[in-house]
Order: structure tokens, then C-alpha cells, then sequence
């Protein structure tokens, strides 16, 4: 029988708990955050008056770093705004019913 069946049949909800850091919005926001760390300080540090005259005047590593920066805060604002609930399971696997493993 599943959390939820039990729940609906003994009238209370399953307990669930927050996914956290192994939410896939997390993971993408904190890759997203490094980039735009990187990208953010090279931008302020390493550019050149030749990679400007490229770029027609605008320093492309520091805008895109902030926008790096600003997608990754979204993303985890969304994850702590509307976090992925998991069901947890109130009994520990019963032992007994599990099947042996094979032998060869």
C-alpha cells in the first residue's frame, strides 16, 4: 500500500519532506551562480580596451555575469519559495518479505 493510500485511508496525510539541496533548481542555480562569479570578476578585472572595441564598447563578461547572477537567485528563490515535497515512508522495509538475492 502506498503513503498516500494509507493516508487517505487512516485519514491523515503522509509525512513528506523537502527535497533540499537535491532539488534540480538548486543544482542549476548554484552552477549558474559560479559562472556568473567567474564571469562577473573577469569582466571587472581582465578586460581590455581590444575586447571592448570587439564588443562595441560594452563589456560582455560583466553583463553576462550579472545576468548569470541574477538567473541563479531565481532559481533558488523559486526552490525555497515552492519546494518539492517527498513523501517519507513511516515503516522501515519489513526484511522478511523482501526477496533473497539469487545465487549462481
Amino acid at each position: 500500500m502506498s503513503a498516500q493510500q494509507e493516508g487517505r485511508e487512516t485519514g491523515r496525510r503522509p509525512r513528506r519532506t523537502r527535497a533540499g539541496v537535491f532539488d534540480i533548481r538548486v543544482v542549476i542555480g548554484l552552477l549558474l551562480g559560479v559562472y556568473g562569479i567567474v564571469l562577473t570578476i573577469y569582466g571587472l578585472v581582465a578586460t581590455s580596451e581590444a575586447d571592448l572595441a570587439k564588443a562595441d564598447g560594452t563589456n560582455l563578461n560583466l553583463w553576462t555575469g550579472i545576468a548569470l547572477l541574477v538567473a541563479a537567485a531565481v532559481f533558488i528563490v523559486w526552490a525555497r519559495v515552492r519546494p518539492v515535497l517527498v513523501p517519507v515512508d513511516q515503516a522501515p522495509p519489513d526484511r522478511d518479505t523482501e526477496a533473497p538475492p539469487p545465487t549462481h
